[in-house]
């Protein structure tokens, strides 16, 4: 295989915290130093959660620009800050953070940014997901179940999406009481057009081999703790780099290339570090 994949790490999320692991990266310099050892393992985009001095979830503009110029003079990673909103934040937060910063990448969750979904508000999400490609700047769609890209691949027919290959991110499982199993990813594959780009993420500990199938059916690969803590045993990972490292090394014993920063800007056409 020759294949590129990218490797995704999201190194903590919204909600977890030093009681679930205490190598959960949660200040400016935890994120950093996470940020530089998870390239060095063969991570090519960081998902970026940043957190509040309380460990809250945070889409406070000022601290994700703090961080990202933080991470960008530590290392070459691509910056995917999320605009998740975690029941705390509401749609015209999520796109004051893409305004804000207009980062190489970003996160939606479509369903998130049209809640509610009258009619002003389609309207308004529609002009938004323009002016986020007039931006420059890559959004990954983010869907939770084979339903969701149902309707993700409607509104790309329909001409909402303004991207003619989508990159978007199917996560399987939950946090409570959460099963992600590998063969899951095959309900999902009906609904991609042959040339839009996705990934995989999983909660618990079959992460791997769920990332490990996602990238043999065409697809590329997020690990973190955002999703897992553990190996497949239950053996607690030490850190993110960890699972990154793990995951390169599969992928290259399989006969795949690990895509590196320059190859990620390179595909998406983004031009610069943001």
């Amino acid at each position: 295989m020759s294949a590129q994949v990218f490797i995704t790490v999201a190194p903590n999320g919204a909600r977890r915290g030093k009681g679930d692991h205490a190598a959960i990266p949660l200040t400016l310099s935890e994120i950093v130093a996470e940020a530089r050892a998870c390239r060095a393992a063969g991570a090519s985009i960081l998902h970026l959660h940043i957190r509040e001095a309380d460990g809250r979830h945070s889409l406070d503009v000022g601290r994700y620009r703090e961080t990202m110029a933080a991470v960008r003079e530590a290392c070459d990673i691509v910056l995917q800050p999320t605009t998740e909103r975690v029941g705390i934040f509401a749609p015209a937060d999520m796109m004051r953070v893409q305004r804000a910063l207009a980062p190489e990448m970003i996160t939606f969750n479509l369903q998130e940014l049209l809640d509610p979904d009258g009619p002003e508000q389609v309207a308004a999400v529609r002009d938004f997901l323009a002016e986020t490609a007039a931006a420059g700047t890559v959004p990954q769609y983010i869907v939770y179940s084979p339903e969701q890209l149902a309707v993700l691949r409607r509104w790309w027919e329909d001409g909402w999406l303004p991207q003619a290959e989508p990159y978007v991110l199917v996560v399987l499982g939950r946090y409570a009481g959460s099963l992600s199993r590998p063969a899951y990813i095959f309900s999902y594959l009906p609904f991609f057009p042959e040339r839009w780009r996705w990934g995989v993420c999983a909660f618990g500990r079959e992460e791997l081999a769920c990332v490990v199938q996602a990238a043999l059916a065409g697809g590329h690969c997020r690990v973190g703790f955002e999703n897992n803590l553990t190996a497949a045993d239950g053996t607690p990972l030490a850190n993110n780099a960890e699972q990154v490292g793990r995951l390169a090394g599969i992928l290259g014993q399989l006969g795949f290339a690990v895509a590196d920063p320059t190859a990620v800007r390179q595909t998406f056409g983004i031009a610069r570090e943001r």
